[in-house]
């Protein structure tokens, strides 16, 4: 898992192991001053030698000067290292996630892959910055530390060994309890990001409905949830600040009285005893360190192993060896296809679908909810694998296609569709990179968007917020529809993507599809019968099967689905008329 992560320091590689070796140099040289101070007092002040006290005095402020400069290098390129890994995480992550399969999505969910990209990407960078300093820094002064001490005088030093596993055991216990905490608060933070993507992204519903109380208590209770999280893990984590004081303190005091002895009895001089106390210091001030380093370790390896699973998922929808880079026709094949979403045959979305379709034709899909109208149509661009059976496109498996040819040659339109931030130019464009303006105004005049968009004071040039949010539900269809037209696939499918169109509207779409793109396969997915009635074959889905096929006079003989959706809309209309 580490290894995984420590791919992505690439070109971060000297700045990564020149802030550990100019760490390394700093703690070296402040260890070698309490040393020097110890020469200053013991052969200068204590014997009025002032030569000694200048000499001694100017190599204790260089190794000062030189210790802060390796200091300022070790933080300067710490710091660079993490920025740089925290940005090639995000990088690699958001990469592999535009493999993703929609199972995939499915399995992490859009609020858990922002979490593990944003939060636990800092929670990282944060981390692998103190590994390159304090990592090296504490561990190095504490070995350095104690080294020195015992050199000073060894019997007093002893007391720093029963300090560190005092310190150990508390640590360890901390982190055992604290660790799994952490874990679990990350996944709350997935919760919490999924509330708020949704109340922003639905708030004129939420408006609409005065339900802003409502969604205020809903966030409050989720904040309240990781709020309690975090303080029963700080109610752990607590027990590291009295302990290191109560260490800390006690080994002062019992360096202080059995230092003060040794003085007396001449086996020590003051010099050695103000030496001691410094390098007292400086182990309790390492052990502190590692104590804080044990704790934010303990949250980053929860985000470590959040990254990780999403690095190594991967997706199940992946390109053969040798991948055909060419869609013939739009001829389409389903041979007793099932799909489920959770592997789940028994609760197949799709069952047992048998279908043929000629390069060409118009076929319209009508059915009620959960009928598997849109599973149907999201297997042609493989965002689905089929569970079983096969699917062909063009006469090949379309497991044989290369994914970008592929997808290329099928274009969809979905009811929910989005534009993007940009002018209503770079929308479209997006079916084709380097459409000229000729074309960018035929197909918005075939789905019927080049009037309103001349409309607009800027016209083509218009600005479209996020989301699309500055135009109407249907323009937004129909900004839609003329970008998967700029594709020129082989197959355009439309899952209910005229749904906020007038009739009228309607009408002529689908009149401009019968002029002028005759030789592509066009999927029509309705609950409007007026919208599918003139299609080569009409598929009527229930259940997850085909209960029908045929023309429209065909059903409404033969089909009692159809005839029934016919009669509600035709007749009632009248009815009502």
């Amino acid at each position: 898992m580490i290894k995984r992560l420590l791919q992505e320091v690439k070109e971060f590689k000297k700045a990564s192991l020149a802030a550990p070796l100019f760490m390394v140099g700093e703690v070296l040289l402040e260890i070698s001053l309490p040393f020097l101070m110890s020469y200053i007092i013991d052969q200068g002040v204590n014997q009025g030698d002032l030569g000694a006290v200048v000499r001694y005095g100017t190599i204790m402020a260089a190794a000062a000067f030189a210790s802060l400069f390796c200091g300022v290098m070790s933080g300067r390129n710490a710091a660079y290292a993490s920025a740089g890994v925290a940005r090639n995480l995000r990088r690699a992550m958001f990469a592999n996630v535009q493999d993703f399969s929609f199972q995939n999505v499915d399995h992490f969910s859009t609020a858990g892959l922002i979490t593990r990209m944003m939060s636990d990407v800092t929670n990282v960078q944060n981390a692998y910055q103190m590994v390159l300093r304090m990592c090296v820094r504490a561990p190095l002064t504490l070995i350095c530390a104690l080294t020195m001490t015992f050199i000073i005088n060894a019997e007093l030093s002893t007391v720093f060994l029963y300090a560190a596993l005092f310190l150990g055991l508390v640590l360890g216990l901390v982190v055992r309890f604290a660790h799994p905490i952490f874990l679990k608060v990350f996944e709350r933070y997935d919760d919490l990001n999924a509330g708020v993507q949704e109340n922003i992204t639905n708030m004129r519903v939420v408006k609409a409905y005065v339900k802003e109380a409502d969604e205020i208590e809903k966030f409050h209770g989720a904040s309240y949830q990781i709020y309690k999280m975090f303080k029963k893990a700080e109610n752990i984590l607590i027990f590291n600040s009295p302990s290191m004081q109560l260490t800390m303190y006690g080994c002062i005091l019992f360096i202080s009285w059995l230092g003060a002895q040794r003085i007396v009895a001449g086996s020590l001089t003051t010099g050695e005893l103000m030496s001691m106390m410094t390098y007292t210091m400086n182990i309790l001030m390492s052990l502190m360190m590692l104590s804080m380093i044990f704790v934010m370790l303990s949250m980053s390896i929860a985000s470590v192993k959040r990254i990780y699973e999403v690095l190594m998922e991967k997706s199940d929808i992946v390109n053969q060896k040798n991948p055909l880079t060419e869609v013939s026709d739009g001829s389409i094949h389903f041979h007793h296809v099932y799909f489920d979403y959770g592997k789940d045959a028994e609760n197949a979305a799709l069952r047992d679908i048998n279908l043929e379709i000629a390069s060409g034709q118009a076929i319209g899909i009508l059915g009620g909810t959960g009928s598997g109208k849109s599973s149907l149509v999201q297997l042609l661009p493989r965002l689905y694998d089929v569970t079983s059976g096969e699917l062909f496109i063009g006469g090949h498996n379309v497991k044989e296609y290369d994914l970008k040819v592929l997808r290329d040659s099928v274009a969809m339109v979905l009811q929910n569709n989005v534009l993007f931030s940009g002018t209503i130019k770079d929308n479209l464009r997006w079916g084709k990179a380097d459409a000229s303006e000729e074309e960018l105004i035929r197909v918005c005049q075939m789905a019927q968007a080049d009037e309103f968009i001349r409309q607009f004071p800027d016209g083509y040039d218009t600005y479209i917020e996020q989301g699309g949010s500055n135009v109407s539900g249907g323009q937004r269809q129909r900004l839609c529809i003329a970008r998967a037209l700029l594709k020129a696939p082989k197959i355009l499918i439309l899952d209910d993507s005229t749904s906020a169109v007038d009739t009228r509207t309607d009408f002529l779409i689908r009149k401009a599809f019968r002029e002028d793109l005759g030789d592509m396969t066009k999927f029509i997915i309705s609950q409007r019968i007026a919208s599918i009635e003139d299609a080569d074959q009409i598929i009527v889905m229930d259940d997850g099967q085909i209960s029908g096929i045929g023309t429209h006079e065909e059903l409404l003989i033969n089909n009692g689905i159809y005839r029934e959706v016919y009669e509600t809309q035709v007749k009632g209309g009248e009815e009502h008329a």
